[in-house]
């Protein structure tokens, strides 16, 4: 076998033995041997193209065609030209499937299901490294630089499992170990000078040239290794977001092993922010008491600090009773419902929505229960995918006095849920003791917090902040005062404990939109969390710090607050039936003031759903964005090359439509009077002090910025659809222009009109009036060019949108200017000769 040939098979064992670092993240691991075997066939090719021979580029090349025919074979072959060559459906298939694996990826815990999008992930990763690290290794002969892709392989899998790959370091390091050993003398040798010793005796000079690569390889690789091992203890670790999601599943039970468990933040994360709304259940019950009826998916009772996950806990068969909930005294009013519930068929996850507390549960399927939580998971894939089952639960209606009374909690409950971690910054139990001063009790502290959150704290409900990240997220969010529902339940929880008061986070749906069959539907947009705290005598107890968001519990508002000792604070009205109405109810009385403290009548979930683009639901972050080639940042760093252009056209488009219109004040998108007012009254801006002008000149040049931002985001959509731009034209001639190349529809073609009458107002009015929604216009107007567009056009719009030239312009302007600056530095020598010109010759 010929040194090249050897150091090909090297490559193929060290992608290999790098890849087994991903096997704990997926069961079954059957994967490995599917891409040990696609490897293999992606390196012979290379060895048969080197032997030709082939220039390096068309050896690699040549590589890349025959994975992706591989990919297209097993992955897309019903899509493809005889099965083999892909052709436009075949990458919208693999479009469809990569958005589904991270979709997965985001939803499971540890290990998760191999799905087809998964499997395309995790193999297509595994080939693109190993195709990197054979061109690396042996097409270019550099095997050092192919470590690059294999820690990038290895660091993905350490990543995501919490540090159990690090039992596969050993042997990814082994695999490169092998590459550089395998590598020439030559380039060995070179490496070696520092390290290789002086040879000794007769012998050692006949020798020397044979041995030193392999000593020289030895202690390079000893020197890697132990760098690799040392370097991490010294570095710090990354902080998780107030936004981490659970990463385990539960373990124990009957049922034996992990349970792959849905990471619920992820998704009510990824919910709040979906464009279109949809039912992944409905119910009918025999309550009219709807408005009490939260959906519970799981309860988060584990703080670090940073994050709230589930504990892991032990789990056992579903029994016929749950028993009596954990704290409830038998002098507290309940009441027994019963509710049939039925998941849409595309609704996937692995915790079962029920109302708490639940007493009993008929379902079929494999399922285990976890009595601490009151819970219950999916076993062995288990899932609520189109399940219909009957659910006992109970109403508890405490009075207030019964939880200012409530005794001390048992030591064992109180220990383990008032636990804070030495990192919460000390804002946070500062800020809790100030919003609590006066309180007598647990429970007059609790209502205090829930409406210092919800009413007189003047927090602003805004699903596009962004999760903060480290052991500060949560004082950031109390200085900001912005975020939803998660930062406030995470928020008030943490608050409640370091008074305390034995507090935890559930997660689930608030109770959905009455149908005119007597049924609840509810949607995506529902999904919710909230602090549960815990009273001797009552259980587990509800509160809503959310503003504008579920329901505010009877028993938080005290019938006699003079006696109390409560705050009066500002409450939204209360409707005379308890059911939700399908449309929002009206406030008479509702003084600015209350409007500005979100005191008004709250909306229905129905009202809600169809509000403005600020106001998006809650689970889909994780669709084809940016963010979905970052599950695994390692393994498809690479694959992702390709995808760059879409990934900047993403990235534009969300900072001109997105961080722009979600950071405007809601001033901003009104009337000019409207914008020329302060947060307090309604002075015009002649009566306002020097910091309300500014104010008010801030909040208008941020309007104008953004009807700009959203002209640009038309005129570049319009470019990617075939439509380029011509700039010698006004945009109201721009407008129309793209309105007849690009055959809108009317409601397309009005939003496009709006939008450029909001870029002439800021260009020509000397106090322009920029309408409001100008987001939704611009995605109004993609949407009306993709209906019209070909499949060639859209694919080409996706892929690789011509508006991305722009960046290219971007890079040869400063490289001008740099050029010129450079230029400009060098000092212009001076001649002591001239050569005389033609005249003074003549």
């Amino acid at each position: 076998m010929s040194g090249r040939a050897r150091l090909a098979l090297c490559a193929w064992a060290a992608t290999i033995m790098a890849a087994c670092a991903l096997l704990p993240l997926v069961d079954p691991a059957t994967w490995i041997f599917q891409a040990a075997l696609m490897l293999g066939v992606l390196t012979g090719v290379g060895a048969l193209t080197r032997r030709v021979p082939l220039a390096r580029p068309l050896t690699v090349a040549a590589q890349a065609l025959v994975m992706l025919m591989m990919l297209t074979l097993v992955f897309a072959r019903e899509q493809a030209v005889a099965g083999i060559v892909p052709g436009p459906e075949a990458f919208q298939y693999f479009a469809t499937l990569l958005q589904t694996g991270a979709d997965d990826v985001g939803r499971y815990a540890i290990p998760a299901p191999l799905s087809d999008g998964i499997r395309l992930m995790i193999i297509g990763g595994v080939l693109v490294i190993g195709l990197l690290v054979d061109a690396l290794a042996v097409t270019f002969r550099s095997a050092a630089p192919a470590g690059l892709p294999l820690l990038a392989l290895y660091s993905v899998a350490a990543g995501l499992s919490d540090g159990a790959a690090g039992l596969w370091f050993v042997l990814a390091s082994t695999g490169y170990l092998l590459l550089l050993l395998t590598e020439s003398r030559d380039r060995l040798s070179q490496w070696g000078r520092v390290f290789g010793g002086a040879s000794h005796g007769p012998r050692a000079e006949s020798t020397s040239g044979a041995v030193a690569p392999v000593r020289t390889g030895r202690r390079i690789g000893a020197v890697a290794l132990g760098i690799a091992l040392v370097v991490p203890l010294g570095l710090p670790s990354l902080d998780g977001g107030l936004l981490a999601g659970a990463g385990t599943g539960i373990g124990g039970g009957s049922g034996g092993g992990t349970i792959a468990a849905v990471n619920p933040v992820v998704s009510l994360r990824n919910s709040l922010n979906v464009d279109e709304d949809r039912q992944v259940m409905s119910y009918r019950t025999n309550t009219d008491n709807v408005q009490e009826m939260y959906l519970r998916i799981v309860s988060l009772d584990k703080f670090d600090g940073t994050s709230w996950t589930p504990t892991e806990r032990s789990i056992t068969e579903v029994p016929d009773d749950f028993g009596t909930p954990t704290g409830l005294a038998t002098d507290v009013k309940r009441t027994s419902i019963e509710t049939r519930i039925v998941a849409a068929e595309d609704y996937e996850q692995n915790w079962l929505p029920m109302p708490y507390p639940v007493t009993g549960v008929d379902i079929n399927g494999d399922w285990r229960y976890e009595p601490v939580g009151r819970t219950l998971v999916g076993d062995h894939g288990q899932d609520t995918k189109g399940a219909q089952y009957k659910v006992e639960s109970l109403i508890v209606r405490p009075t207030a006095e019964q939880l200012a009374s409530a005794p001390e909690p048992p030591p064992a409950l109180r220990r383990e849920y008032t636990k804070v971690p030495a990192s919460l910054p000390s804002v946070v139990a500062r800020t809790a003791l100030e919003v609590t001063k006066g309180s007598a009790n647990n429970y007059e502290r609790a209502v205090k917090l829930q409406d210092w959150f919800a009413f007189s704290g003047e927090f602003t409900y805004d699903t596009e902040v962004r999760a903060g990240t480290g052991t500060r997220a949560i004082a950031r969010f109390l200085e900001e005062k912005e975020g939803f529902c998660v930062h406030f339940s995470f928020a008030m929880a943490s608050m409640a404990r370091t008074l305390g008061i034995p507090a935890r986070v559930a997660v689930g749906f608030t109770p959905g939109t009455p149908q005119t069959n007597g049924t609840m539907s509810v949607g995506l947009r529902d999904a919710h969390a909230w602090p549960e705290l815990y009273f001797e005598g009552v259980g587990w107890t509800r509160f809503e710090p959310t503003p504008n968001r579920g329901t505010t519990p009877d028993y938080t508002v005290p019938e006699d607050s003079g006696t109390s000792g409560l705050p009066e604070v500002p409450r939204p009205s209360q409707s005379a039936s308890t059911a939700p109405s399908a449309e929002p109810s009206a406030s008479e009385t509702c003084s600015p003031q209350e409007a500005k403290l979100g005191a008004c009548a709250s909306e229905s979930a129905a009202a809600v759903a169809g509000s403005d683009d600020g106001e998006r639901s809650l689970w889909g972050l994780l669709f084809f964005s940016p963010w979905t080639l970052l599950i695994l940042p390692g393994a498809l760093l690479l694959l992702a090359i390709p995808l760059l252009p879409m990934l900047w056209r993403l990235r534009v488009r969300s900072v001109r439509l997105g961080a722009h219109a979600g950071a405007l004040p809601k001033e901003a998108h009104g009337s000019a009077a409207a914008r020329e007012v302060t947060v307090e009254g309604s002075r015009p801006e002649g009566s306002l002090a020097p910091a309300g002008r500014d104010a008010a000149y801030g909040r208008t040049e941020a309007a104008a910025a953004h009807a700009l931002a959203a002209w640009q985001e038309v005129t570049d959509t319009a470019w990617d659809y075939g439509i380029a731009p011509d700039e010698s034209q006004t945009p109201r001639k721009a407008a129309a222009r793209i309105v007849r190349l690009g055959e809108l529809e009317p409601s397309a073609a009005d939003a496009v009109h709006r939008v450029a009458a909001a870029v002439e107002q800021v260009l020509f009015a000397p106090r322009p009036q920029i309408p409001a929604g100008l987001a939704r216009d611009a995605h109004e107007v993609g949407g009306g060019l993709r209906a019209h567009a070909g499949r060639r056009t859209k694919l080409r719009a996706l892929l690789l949108p011509r508006s991305t030239i722009r960046v290219a312009w971007a890079l040869s302007a400063r490289w001008a200017d740099a050029r010129d600056e450079l230029l400009s530095r060098i000092p212009t020598p001076r001649l002591p000769w001239r050569r005389p010109s033609p005249s003074q010759n003549s």
